[in-house]
């Protein structure tokens, strides 16, 4: 199978689909690296990092007794801050294109998996976050945001079918990752891969992977956990949809 190199995202659900058997099931708004390089000359690129911060609160907040329980707190840890927290993941990503061929001959299919689903996550909630920046802005709140402005411009930016997919990506990365942590070869093979991988410049790859799997390790079963995060992402979601006076997660 010959791969070309293409945009980041773009070459990544190529190799996904080729590899895993997997189809892209969601039309990109456009590439995370377009939309990260767009904002480089934003006249206002701070609006986006106060986006994801208010954001980032609001999920702290929501799983807060997560967070305070000792089966569940490194899980949810590593879904705050490397899904859906306001880190950028573009060295991660760029890392990912550049040696999806090698990886497929290193990492088990799965492993692979969970690299390309979290580029998928990746480039979704990057276009919904700049939809929602415009909102926003549209709305004279970019600097000021607070739950009724947040509300109002995630109604305005609408794209359900998209947010669906945002919690099912979630759900399908925190399984992949479970079902490798019940792969006896995958813990020795990634520390394995530790020193290679910083000398190959793959720090950031490696370190999602590991994180993911130690995380998901010590939780020894996803089930409880995903069923928490996806029922209470979908019913905040219809309800945000649902009520333009929604008030904020309790």
């Amino acid at each position: 199978m010959r791969l070309h190199r293409v945009g980041t995202e773009s070459f990544a659900l190529q190799a996904s689909a080729s590899l895993i058997g997997a189809r892209p099931n969601f039309r990109m708004q456009a590439p995370a690296r377009e939309l990260r390089a767009a904002r480089a000359i934003d006249r206002r690129p701070e609006d986006y990092p106060r986006l994801k911060e208010y954001q980032a609160a609001r999920l702290a907040h929501s799983y807060a007794d997560l967070l305070a329980s000792a089966r569940y707190r490194p899980a949810a840890e590593f879904f705050l801050s490397d899904l859906y927290g306001p880190k950028d993941f573009r060295t991660r990503d760029e890392e990912l294109a550049r040696v999806v061929p090698l990886m497929v001959h290193v990492l088990p299919a799965r492993a692979l998996a969970t690299l390309l689903e979290a580029v998928k996550m990746d480039t979704l909630s990057e276009s919904l976050d700049t939809a929602m920046v415009q909102a926003l802005r549209k709305a004279g709140r970019n600097r000021a945001i607070d739950w009724p402005a947040y509300v109002a411009a995630y109604r305005s930016c609408g794209r359900r079918e998209d947010r669906e997919l945002q919690i099912a990506l979630v759900d399908q990365i925190g399984k992949t990752l479970d079902r490798l942590t019940r792969m006896p070869l995958i813990r020795y093979s990634l520390k394995l891969m530790g020193g290679p991988a910083h000398l190959a410049g793959l720090d950031a790859l490696h370190s999602f992977l590991q994180d993911g799997y130690d995380a998901f390790s010590r939780m020894k079963g996803a089930d409880e956990f995903l069923a928490i995060v996806g029922a209470r992402e979908t019913a905040l979601m219809r309800e945000l949809f649902a009520n333009p006076d929604a008030g904020y997660p309790v």
